[in-house]
């Protein structure tokens, strides 16, 4: 991956939840400015707390990074608050959606648009979201939890656009929906990188789904990182069809159990 365009850099990072569990065993992965990178792997494998590493929200949870470098722009980022990210034009779009469901759907995204204070500007912006999403239009005026999964996903995705950021890091965006509503949601997120040049960090365990719409990957196992590469690449090696795709035979249910596979080891670095 080419260095001089890199917004994000992750370097070497641990991470231990109550002073004892090791989650995170040396992660680093690199997200260029204005790409899509999928982080993929199964339930567990660490990819929610790499995404809470990089935003800051483990403390919420008794975690902390122990080790290693979080690098946004040049700049260490890990003693930063949720909210100075934010206002640097980081944003999460959490796992589960997380919408306020007694608040409207309108209301919900004007949360977003807490720390702004330019209305001129907030109110263009909801305008722009509406027009990715104009189921949101049309449910507007409804609360939250009369709204199907779809539209409430499309509306926390609608949410972190209201500040305005320069990367979005979407955790697990086709949980829980229709194949059809995951193509849609996975369509406005490729409009809104190629249009609006917002930077994604995608954790999917919908392999599949990710590298058709992301440039490069990272696949994660017990907290490591295993393998990366471009998308492209990704689809096509025989060992991610098999065990991440539902491609091929075979009874190996981990990488760890390719003897030919070389990892690179870069959390040994």
């Amino acid at each position: 991956m080419n260095g001089s365009n890199i917004i994000l850099n992750v370097n070497g990072i641990e991470v231990i939840y109550n002073h004892v569990i090791l989650v995170l065993k040396g992660v680093s992965l690199q997200v260029p400015e204005r790409g899509i990178v999928a982080l993929l792997g199964g339930n567990g494998a660490g990819k929610t707390t790499t995404l809470r590493a990089i935003s800051n929200l483990l403390k919420g949870e008794r975690g902390e990074v122990t080790k290693g470098a979080i690098e946004l722009r040049g700049e260490r980022i890990e003693n930063l608050s949720p909210a100075d990210l934010v206002n640097r034009g980081v944003v999460q779009v959490m796992e589960g959606r997380h919408c306020f469901a007694h608040l409207t759907i309108e209301e919900n995204l004007m949360t977003g648009s807490y720390t702004r204070s330019d209305k001129g500007e907030i109110a263009a912006n909801l305008e722009k979201v509406y027009n990715y999403f104009p189921r949101l239009k049309t449910r507007r005026t409804s609360q939250a939890a009369y709204t199907s999964g779809g539209e409430q996903q499309m509306c926390a995705i609608g949410r972190a656009l209201m500040s305005n950021p320069n990367m979005v890091l979407l955790d697990e965006p086709s949980m829980g929906l229709a194949p059809q509503i995951v193509e849609e949601v996975f369509n406005i997120v490729k409009d809104l990188n190629e249009k609006e040049k917002v930077t994604f960090l995608i954790a999917e365990q919908n392999t599949n789904m990710a590298l058709k719409y992301a440039d490069y990957g990272y696949i994660m196992e017990s907290g490591r990182v295993v393998m990366d590469g471009a998308a492209a690449d990704l689809r096509t090696n025989e060992d991610v069809k098999e065990f991440y795709l539902g491609v091929g035979g075979g009874e190996r249910k981990s990488f760890k159990d390719v003897k030919s596979y070389k990892r690179r080891k870069r959390w040994l670095a």
